[in-house]
């Protein structure tokens, strides 16, 4: 009996590439649980999936990665009997590193390891939820590969989307000196969130900061304003400049981390983050939302509800 729905895609493309399947309801393995979804984030890594950028031509490729729902299927290991440390009915958020999977969150239910899995915050509803764990996880991975310290500068580009918002807000609460750069209509936003100082195109100094995390993806620019012997990490594996000047460089590869996924989501709850929603569409009107996606302009996520 079929019993779940899920977005996928087989054939690369536009928005009208992604399609509504109908599936056979997934079983949790060993330290595996199931949720049942109540809100999953729209990502632009989806549609970089939807398009082809990562290969996996011919086969059927799942979308989403942030979940935000209820376990309904606990997965327990045959040999030993270890439990997985999550229940039934336990309200949960949790990173799928979706690359390559046959289903991702963007479905009614979906398979998720359950060291990946965070209680779901008490302060924001699921909608609000689901736009935390891949963004903030990799603002958090990224500020740990550059491990700039309390008093030090960082320069974050994008700093006015998701993962340079949840960036500017984790390293001001760490007390280091945030410069945002963006549009010059998302001043008081990036400030709002705890910037010290904010730059807009051309407004940085060559080597004025300690660090940069460039979430925009401005590469060999944005290196130019580090410091001789600073750090940059960019968003894109594989993508960072090649060092110059004794500057470090990298790139985070965002990895499921339930116990820090869990951190962020008691500083969610304290109010040091915010999750900020765009828009949201019914699963079922998923080509819409990815189209939407396309047309940018969008300051928060967008979310799927089932």
């Amino acid at each position: 009996m079929r019993a779940a729905r899920a977005a996928v895609v087989t054939a690369f493309g536009g928005p009208e590439a992604v399609e509504i399947i109908d599936m056979d309801l997934p079983k949790p393995a060993a330290r595996q649980v199931r949720i049942k979804v109540a809100a999953a984030a729209l990502n632009p890594v989806d549609a970089e999936v939807r398009a082809g950028a990562f290969g996996g031509e011919g086969r059927r490729l799942g979308l989403g990665w942030d979940v935000a729902g209820t376990i309904d299927a606990v997965g327990t290991d045959a040999a030993d009997g270890a439990a997985t440390g999550w229940s039934v009915g336990d309200e949960v958020i949790a990173l799928l590193f979706a690359m390559g999977a046959s289903l991702g969150t963007h479905a009614d239910y979906v398979i998720v390891d359950a060291d990946a899995v965070a209680k779901a915050p008490t302060k924001v509803d699921a909608v609000h939820a689901a736009t935390l764990p891949l963004n903030a996880l990799t603002a958090a991975q990224a500020l740990d590969q550059l491990d700039i310290q309390k008093g030090q500068e960082l320069l974050v580009t994008g700093a006015a989307g998701a993962v340079g918002g949840y960036a500017v807000q984790l390293a001001a609460h760490r007390g280091i000196s945030v410069t945002a750069l963006a549009r010059e209509s998302d001043e008081e936003l990036v400030r709002s969130l705890g910037a010290a100082h904010f730059a807009s195109s051309g407004g940085v100094e060559a080597g004025s900061v300690d660090a940069v995390l460039d979430a925009a993806i401005l590469g060999e620019a944005a290196l130019e304003w580090v410091r001789d012997g600073g750090a940059y990490v960019g968003v894109i594996p594989q993508a960072a400049p090649a060092p110059v000047r004794g500057v470090r460089t990298g790139a985070v590869s965002v990895t499921p981390d339930g116990a820090r996924l869990a951190e962020l989501v008691a500083l969610l709850d304290e109010g040091v983050l915010t999750a900020r929603v765009a828009e949201t569409y019914a699963l079922g009107d998923v080509v819409k939302a990815h189209a939407r996606l396309a047309e940018g302009g969008l300051r928060g996520r967008i979310v799927l509800v089932p």
